[in-house]
């Protein structure tokens, strides 16, 4: 199996979804110091604010709950790939992502609809764009799902299937580029350090902290699964436990047990008040 540093050296290109803060940008910022003479692309509305010198970074700023402001981002970093990037395999991390917790649809249908758009058809019309030239080049395909794919997310409806919809296609879209130089990689973390679960209407400290992981431990271990040519990778011991068990449970069960767990989110918040 290739080594961490050697996989990441194996890119010329890398483009990341919302790398800006959170996930995203611990991507960015460990694919750069593993691979400091590579070119970089960042999705998002605001720029990486990155303390790596000589970064070559290019900003593409659009919102990717807009499909309009998608393919005008994705036909930017096809211009820039072309006309700027050398010959060389380029990695598509698929990174940006939010949630929300209560009763559907609140807060309101708007927000849902855009974290269908942002969570399910972001990554799947900028993938379509970018795909010709992504075949032609080689590399990997990086979606970030979650462990919330694995089972119905009670209070948590449309971003449990919206995650679910990104492992499935994720694994599907491995299998037909089989052969071609290209590849797929479902990442599924559980709860991480980042702001997912203010977005989402939640407390700080709604997860248990045995769950939580670090940004940096989510990201070494995507690496550790694309050397190892894997098609998906729950990330965390304890989190690879707890998906596995939830798969064996009969749908309509674990939505129900999802709900006693996620409510008591609710009320651990109200007594927090």
């Amino acid at each position: 199996m290739p080594a961490i540093p050697e996989t990441l050296r194996s890119f010329v290109a890398v483009l990341v979804t919302g790398g800006s803060s959170g996930l995203g940008k611990a991507y960015l910022e460990h694919a750069a110091k593993e691979n400091p003479r590579a070119w970089f692309c960042n999705f998002s509305r605001t720029k990486p604010a990155i303390n790596l010198s000589e970064l070559n970074l290019r900003h593409i700023p659009c919102d990717l709950e807009k499909s309009s402001e998608v393919a005008r981002a994705a036909a930017e970093a096809l211009a820039w790939l072309r006309e700027s990037v050398p010959a060389g395999r380029v990695l598509l991390i698929n990174n940006s992502g939010f949630g929300s917790y209560g009763r559907f649809p609140a807060p309101s249908l708007d927000h849902q609809l855009a974290m269908v758009d942002l969570n399910v058809r972001a990554p799947v019309q900028l993938a379509g764009l970018l795909l010709p030239e992504l075949k032609a080049r080689g590399g990997a395909i990086i979606n970030v799902a979650s462990t919330a794919a694995f089972q119905p997310t009670t209070y948590m409806a449309t971003y449990g299937a919206t995650k679910a919809f990104l492992l499935h296609w994720s694994l599907a879209l491995n299998e037909e580029l089989r052969g071609s130089g290209l590849r797929a990689l479902a990442v599924c973390p559980g709860p991480t350090t980042t702001n997912f679960f203010q977005r989402a209407g939640m407390q700080p400290g709604t997860a248990p902290d045995s769950l939580s992981m670090t940004c940096d431990a989510v990201v070494t271990q995507t690496w550790r699964a694309l050397a190892a040519g894997r098609a998906q990778v729950v990330t965390g011991w304890k989190n690879k436990v707890l998906t596995a068990l939830s798969s064996k449970v009969p749908k309509p069960l674990a939505a129900r047990g999802s709900a006693v767990v996620l409510k008591k989110f609710r009320l651990k918040q109200a007594g927090a008040k």
